[in-house]
């Protein structure tokens, strides 16, 4: 059984952890359950939990087994780490829903047979029926406040104000730890690196408890140069379901990052051999885009299948190198051709308002069959649509087909 700890860290993955040379021990000597969190607060992933998952994934690969904790109980409260505000509260209704979808995007990840089968758990199964004084005299007197504020998720909400409500999330994430450490021999907490304090509680509780093998380990954020966390375009998150986000945005997501992005992006985020991969960011100038290609084709293929990769790509292709077809780049139906440019741009998501249409204009910012808009009362009409559509662009990567 390959050790994968050396994936994991030739990958790039590893930021922290807490006993790191008995950890790689374990992971050489036995097969190792482990577990990843996710907050049931939407009804599809983001790329923010694109790397939990394909951690998951590399374990399971190595003959460890993966626990995948959907945080139907946790939700109730939301997790305050790095938070300005309190998260919205969820209804029960809401977030099983949510659960429901996130499973199926699971699956895509880490499979559910086989000698070490990933399982899917809700900790609503055993938190919502604590009971509060139990609760706290076991588990919350094991706790100390003051640690808790010193840590870094809990710090900036100080001033602006914690609630007793959030500040009980650490003592639920740590209390899934022992209750999967009791029932399915759980040894390993895995998360974002936003998630050290948290995975550390449940780390020591465990072991205050009296037991010595509980380990905790984080992944780096993937993150601009600018250190801002990658996933996030004009309209929101980079979702997985391609209903939220289509599958020719993901990929022109991905096919449009930084150069410097391109190592760390396929390391991370694809299953290409490492070799292949410092081939690939080793290239320079325009050639990097060849590397680009590559990286946003298979994260594409990875998430929504190797037919919706090839529409994506080819859709790409035809805009940026005029190869392949247009039938599969982001489409807008029009009631009436006849449309102003500025209700065209609020159509397209370009911009929320005409305001801020104007100003993208103003900017030279938009184009309409490759010919630069400078009238902001710019009307459409028959002779933009010759081929029976119009391409509506912002910049040199947003492109709308207008039919």
């Amino acid at each position: 059984m390959e050790n994968v700890f050396n994936i994991l860290e030739e990958r790039g993955y590893i930021e922290q952890m807490t006993h790191p040379q008995e950890m790689k021990e374990l992971f050489a000597k036995e097969s190792v359950p482990f577990y990843i969190g996710i907050d049931p607060t939407a009804d599809s992933l983001h790329v923010g939990h694109f790397v939990s998952l394909m951690v998951a994934s590399h374990m399971q690969k190595c003959g460890h087994k993966p626990i995948i904790l959907v945080g139907g109980g946790t939700a109730t409260i939301g997790d305050p780490s790095f938070k300005n505000d309190m998260r919205k509260m969820l209804s029960r209704e809401e977030i099983n829903h949510n659960v429901e979808c996130l499973k199926k995007q699971i699956e895509k990840f880490v499979s559910f047979e086989g000698e070490n089968a990933a399982i899917i758990v809700n900790n609503a199964d055993w938190l919502l029926d604590l009971k509060f004084v139990d609760f706290m005299r076991e588990i919350g007197s094991l706790f100390s406040v003051n640690k808790m504020l010193a840590a870094e998720c809990y710090k900036q909400r100080l001033d602006t104000g914690l609630t007793f409500f959030e500040m009980g999330y650490m003592l639920m994430q740590s209390y899934d730890f022992w209750y999967l450490y009791q029932k399915y021999g759980c040894k390993l907490e895995m998360g974002g690196n936003d998630q050290w304090s948290n995975i550390i509680g449940g780390v020591d509780l465990i072991r205050k408890i009296g037991k010595n093998d509980s380990f905790g380990l984080t992944f780096k954020l993937l993150t601009t140069k600018e250190g801002k966390k990658m996933g996030k375009t004009e309209k929101g998150a980079l979702w997985l379901d391609a209903n939220k986000t289509t599958p020719y945005e993901f990929y022109q997501y991905w096919r449009n990052i930084e150069d410097d992005s391109v190592e760390t992006v396929l390391k991370m985020l694809t299953f290409l051999p490492v070799e292949k991969i410092k081939e690939l960011s080793s290239l320079e100038g325009e050639k990097i885009n060849e590397a680009k290609k590559v990286a946003a084709y298979e994260i594409t293929k990875l998430i929504h299948g190797k037919d919706e990769a090839d529409k994506a790509k080819e859709a790409s292709d035809a805009l940026f190198s005029g190869q392949g077809s247009l039938d599969n780049m982001p489409t807008v139906e029009l009631e009436n051709k006849n449309i102003s440019i500025l209700d065209a741009i609020i159509t397209c998501n370009i911009a929320p308002s005409k305001g801020q249409a104007r100003t993208l204009i103003n900017q030279g910012g938009i184009s309409l069959n490759d010919e630069k808009i400078t009238d902001t009362n710019y009307i459409l009409s028959d002779k933009d649509f010759k081929e029976g559509y119009a391409i509506l662009k912002k910049g040199k990567k947003v492109f709308y087909k207008l039919v």
